[in-house]
């Protein structure tokens, strides 16, 4: 094997040419071999130029790219595309306006029309209070609430109206938003109707009621008293009772005689007697302690003349006549002025009352008179039918009206809804009366929810009596436009919270009766408020809010004017 390499070097050393040795001429053959070589090589070469090609490429792209605009280039060529498509959107949307304008037009002439029909409604309401006072009650009270009714709906359809206006206006500035280049935007009036858009429409405002009122002046004798005495019901029901003692003092030219706590609720815990005598500028009404430092060497009354003689005289049981004399008063025999049952009050007018009750005696009683029916229109009018300088002459005291303001402005805001919303034993007294009151939740949630969207109040105020049960499905219902609208409730005692300070630094916490005239008195500043028919809890806040200037043109009672879809039978 060696000697064959080493042979195989020795014939390539040999086949070698030396650079120095001159070129012999090439044979004919030879030149045969060198073509065949070229030919060779050049088969190689364009195998090869693959190769280069790749290699190569690159290169030119990079001298492409800087010195053309490439980026120019291709943004002429999108703009093709764009521009079309752009040109396609912007005359869709002028179009679009276009006819928003037109709706908008349409709309605003539909608005002036209801505006000329509201002044028509506006009349013929002021027209039906001056002619109810020749009306019967019962027909003028009818009319009066047909007339709301009317007059609501015709507010929705308005609200409605605008809220369609305001949104075709918000549609076109949307699409207008656009087009703000050159005099695009010219062609779109932007500001139509600059009065419609400084006009603001409250669906739910409040009722102007103090207008005429027609009114007694009281100007009671110094010496001649007319005790009160409310025994039907709660506090509620002993405010009413006590509100018309204040009348019929009036008309007797009488001071009326506060009741003692020992024998009725305490009352100078929730109201303010100094600020019935401010309203009336003089001494009308005093308390029981002070009528028994006056009278400490003769406490007695001196006659009893019963308002109310069925089912028993003066609505007064044997238990309060014991009362009564335990806290060291007197009374003269009972006797009765008329037939006057309970279940069945009679309109009574004002000549009635005098010529029946009127008297010399010093102390005169005349029981309970919470189911009397004595010139009703003059005594439910805002304000009350007596002559004084205040909004009401009834109201909670300062401590109480203080603290329902401090509570408002911790949890509910100026814009709030108020729900009375009566349950634990009401479910029987509403379906003894005809039509019953006492709605299902899911019905109730219903009517509430109108109120809220009518309203547009981010909160409720939940005054009630319910269980947990009730009042958690109920705030589950409650969804206006599929959102929530939380149940406020009063929380329990909480030294980190402040705005019940003064009264318990007054040791006025924990008194139920307190708390139930500040759940009145919140309710009475609400925005709009929902009460429980039948209730006089409610009929209280709504005298509140009447005599205030607080009550709005949305307020009702729960479902007014429906039926519960389902009622239980009779036990």
């Amino acid at each position: 094997m060696d000697r064959e390499s080493s042979s195989d070097e020795e014939e390539d050393r040999q086949n070698l040419i030396d650079p120095n040795e001159t070129k012999p001429a090439r044979s004919s053959f030879e030149i045969e071999e060198f073509k065949n070589k070229i030919s060779h090589r050049f088969k190689n070469f364009s195998f090869s130029k693959r190769y280069l090609f790749f290699i190569c490429l690159p290169l030119v792209l990079v001298f492409f790219f800087f010195s053309v605009d490439v980026g120019s280039l291709f943004r002429r060529v999108s703009s093709i595309r764009v521009d079309s498509a752009s040109s396609r959107m912007r005359e869709a949307e002028l179009q679009a306006l276009y006819l928003l304008r037109k709706q908008q037009l349409g709309l605003l002439n539909m608005w002036n029309v209801t505006s000329s029909y509201s002044i028509v409604y506006s009349e013929n309401k002021s027209n039906s209070t001056s002619n109810s006072t020749s009306n019967s009650s019962s027909n003028s009270g009818l009319e009066r609430e047909d007339l709301l009714r009317s007059s609501s709906l015709f507010d929705d359809f308005r609200s409605g109206v605008l809220k369609q206006i305001t949104l075709n206006k918000e549609i076109q500035q949307a699409l207008l938003s656009s087009h703000r280049i050159g005099n695009l935007s010219a062609l779109v009036d932007d500001s139509v109707n600059h009065e419609f858009d400084d006009f603001r429409f409250d669906r739910c405002r409040t009722v102007d009621q103090m207008s005429e009122r027609r009114t007694i002046e009281w100007k009671p004798k110094s010496d001649k008293y007319l005790f009160a005495i409310c025994v039907s019901g709660q506090m509620s029901n002993h405010l009413i009772c006590l509100e018309k003692h204040m009348f019929f003092a009036a008309l007797l030219n009488r001071i009326l005689v506060i009741p003692s706590p020992k024998v009725d609720y305490q009352y100078s815990r929730v109201i303010d007697i100094d600020h019935i005598n401010k309203c009336l500028g003089r001494k009308v009404a005093v308390s029981f302690e002070e009528f028994s430092e006056t009278k400490k060497n003769h406490l007695h009354i001196d006659r009893f003349i019963c308002y109310v003689s069925l089912p028993q005289l003066c609505f007064v049981d044997e238990e309060h006549i014991k009362k009564l004399k335990n806290i060291g008063l007197s009374t003269a025999k009972l006797e009765a002025a008329w037939v006057e049952d309970v279940k069945e009050p009679k309109e009574r007018t004002l000549e009635d009352v005098k010529a029946k009750f009127s008297s010399n005696d010093d102390v005169l009683a005349i029981g309970d008179v919470f189911y009397s029916k004595v010139e009703q229109d003059w005594v439910m009018q805002p304000g009350g039918p007596l002559a004084h300088n205040c909004k009401t002459i009834i109201e909670p005291n300062r401590l109480i009206r203080l603290t329902a303001q401090r509570f408002i402005q911790t949890f509910l805001g100026k814009n709030f809804i108020a729900l009375h919303f009566r349950r634990h034993g009401f479910l029987k007294f509403c379906n003894a009366k005809k039509p019953s009151c006492f709605f299902p939740i899911p019905q109730a949630a219903d009517c509430i929810t109108r109120v809220v969207e009518r309203a547009n109040a981010p909160v409720i105020y939940l005054s009630t009596d319910a269980a947990e049960s009730e009042t958690d499905l109920l705030q589950s219902l409650i969804m206006p436009n599929g959102k929530a609208v939380p149940l406020v409730k009063r929380p329990s005692r909480n030294s980190a919270e402040k705005w019940d300070a003064l009264l318990y630094r007054h040791g006025l916490e924990g008194d139920s009766q307190v708390e139930a005239m500040l759940d009145k008195t919140i309710s009475a500043m609400s925005s709009v408020f929902i009460g429980a028919s039948g209730s006089t809890f409610t009929e209280d806040i709504l005298r509140l809010r009447k005599d205030w200037g607080s009550a709005s043109v949305c307020d009702e009672y729960l479902c007014q004017g429906e039926q519960p879809n389902f009622i239980a039978e009779d036990e």
